[in-house]
């Protein structure tokens, strides 16, 4: 369970993921929202593929992203509420450096 969330440690990726959450998205679409470059994007976006948080699906050159489980989205929702309540003792937290980008 570990590795399931480790993947969403990642300040980019879980920004990605909250952005496919919005709708399907292309490799662009995420490039462009991330802010970084396209392989960097190719990286995280192949993480969340590969643990199971986003599918990919080909179309003509481009890969589209979606999320394929609904849960995905109750996860984040659930996991944004508790950081709001809990965000006095995150602040304060030192044994988990902040990371703000990739």
């Amino acid at each position: 369970m570990a590795k399931f969330f480790r993947a969403l440690g990642d300040p980019t990726r879980l920004r990605l993921l909250e952005f496919i959450l919005g709708g399907e998205r292309t490799s662009a679409d995420c490039v462009e929202h991330a802010g970084i470059s396209q392989p960097r994007v190719s990286v995280h976006l192949s993480c969340l593929v590969d643990c199971g948080y986003v599918i990919a699906r080909r179309d003509g050159k481009k890969l589209r992203y979606s999320v394929g489980d609904p849960r995905v989205a109750d996860l984040v929702v659930l996991a944004r509420s508790l950081a709001t309540d809990n965000a006095a003792a995150l602040t304060c937290c030192t044994r988990i450096p902040s990371a703000d980008r990739d």
